[in-house]
């Protein structure tokens, strides 16, 4: 099955004005803006490796690195001497109090990041660290923890051992990216995959309180995809987020990776292709498809494939070095929003060295469902001047903001159309390795746009970790 490529700044359709929870799109509102209200330290020496282009401590993709409950910001990282720790603070101090998790990171690997989530039922932090299609180390803390910040000490006391089980349940050998979720009931939710890249299924598992328990596996790594230079019939599906809106509806924006290189006009590319979308309303036990059609089960015979119609929002052949695992967010009339990024057409048909062809001609763009149901598309136009990823927020107003590598943040509005894209802070002074990790938690909660990102250096020579706060329109 053949796939056009879509050119840089190619509209998926017409712009069209996007509309706040009343449906009407209100000129009066704010537009984008950032100002930086503070910035604090988490350590002088964080365990610093590049691997695989990234650091284990700013890989966007982690969900979540940093997030904010109740009052308190809490960020997770690996010290210089590899211990994983986890520090609180009060929404707008200075310093922050933290806690060895009794864990060492195994492996200099990139991929093995700390994520984070709270179950609201109990009032529990569960995190799951340093796995990369092998196992994985879990740690939770007491019940109530996170219901009385201010009123319990942040000690080693508060937390459980490590296990490399969820409280028993062994969910497969070969584990990677989990992704906790919480539900709007309160219960929690872990994303991960099973099995590799190029051949992997993602499958959820949910914790009510009491226990956790295995939902099963949601999408298939079975199937023919065929381009114009080769065909594969295994691949794994690359989320570029998981997450419920206000009306409890879960979405997910991904691409597809293909097992066989065959699929590329060259080797130095990726095999990623695709932008795709699928949503769940039943906390992800069924999967629907753009126009509602049931494309898969989770725990089922029938999974998401790559052959099942009406997936494809954005479609992209491999020869662009296309991204997986960017951003998504959804805005106030609970409408999908996400950031892919390649390298556009007009800049040649063939990637042949997907870090170079990246850095030197990658751009970002903005994907969107709009008010009347059609999907749309913004070239954001920033160089990326880098292969990694971008993340995404909406603020209050549904005006949207990307944070580029090197945590220059660029912002567009929604009475515009997301069509004004324009720098708001370039990065200046930061000195930041690459990736940052976003607080997408704290944006609802208070307005300010916080990140994580470490500071360059060179080899593996420890450097330091930061978190910069910047307020968002009132």
């Amino acid at each position: 099955m053949k796939r056009r490529t879509l050119l840089a700044g190619a509209a998926l359709s017409a712009v069209v004005g996007p509309t706040l929870g009343s449906g009407i799109a209100r000129a009066a509102d704010p537009g984008p803006s950032v100002t930086r209200i503070g910035s604090t330290r988490l350590d002088n020496q964080a365990i610093f490796f590049v691997s695989y282009d990234g650091l284990v401590n700013n890989n966007s993709f982690q969900k979540n690195g940093l997030l904010t409950y109740k009052g308190y910001q809490y960020a997770v990282w690996y010290t210089a001497d590899r211990n994983a720790v986890v520090g609180r603070r009060a929404l707008g101090a200075s310093t922050w109090q933290t806690v060895k998790v009794g864990h060492k990171l195994r492996y200099n690997d990139s991929h093995n990041v700390i994520s984070m989530g709270v179950s609201r039922v109990d009032g529990r932090l569960h995190l799951n660290m340093d796995s990369h299609s092998d196992g994985f180390t879990y740690v939770k803390s007491v019940a109530g923890l996170m219901d009385n910040p201010a009123g319990l000490s942040w000690t080693a006391s508060r937390f459980g051992a490590p296990q490399p089980t969820l409280d028993g349940l062994a969910l497969t050998s070969q584990f990677t990216y989990p992704q906790f979720i919480a539900t709007p009931e309160g219960r929690l939710q872990l994303s991960y995959r099973v099995a590799v890249s190029g051949n992997g299924r993602n499958a959820l598992a949910e914790y009510d309180g009491s226990k956790w328990t295995a939902l099963g596996e949601w999408t298939s790594s079975t199937g023919t995809y065929t381009s114009e230079h080769g065909s594969s019939t295994a691949r794994n599906m690359y989320l570029h987020g998981i997450d419920y809106d206000r009306g409890g509806r879960l979405h997910s924006f991904f691409t597809w990776r293909e097992q066989n290189g065959a699929v590329m006009c060259s080797r130095g590319g990726l095999t990623n292709h695709d932008t795709g979308y699928v949503y769940s309303d039943d906390r992800g036990r069924t999967w629907r498809n753009d126009a509602g059609r049931v494309v898969g089960v989770t725990g089922g015979s029938n999974r998401v494939s790559v052959n099942d119609a009406g997936l494809v929002v954005d479609p992209l052949n491999p020869d662009h070095s296309l991204m997986n695992q960017e951003s998504q967010f959804t805005d106030s009339a609970g409408r999908p929003h996400a950031i892919i990024s390649y390298v556009p057409g007009r800049f040649g048909q063939c990637t042949t060295n997907y870090v170079a062809d990246r850095t030197r001609n990658g751009r970002a763009f903005h994907v969107r469902k709009n008010a009347s149901g059609a999907w749309q598309k913004t070239e954001i136009p920033v160089p990326l001047n880098s292969s990694q990823r971008t993340k995404l927020i909406l603020d209050k107003y549904n005006n949207a903001y990307a944070i580029f590598p090197f945590g220059r943040i660029a912002g567009a509005s929604a009475a515009s159309g997301y069509t004004d894209w324009k720098i708001l802070f370039d990065g200046s002074g930061l000195g930041a390795f690459g990736e940052v990790v976003v607080d997408e938690t704290r944006v609802a909660q208070d307005g300010v746009l916080s990140f994580m990102y470490q500071v360059r250096s060179s080899g593996t020579t420890p450097s330091a970790l930061h978190v910069i706060d910047f307020r968002l329109p009132a």
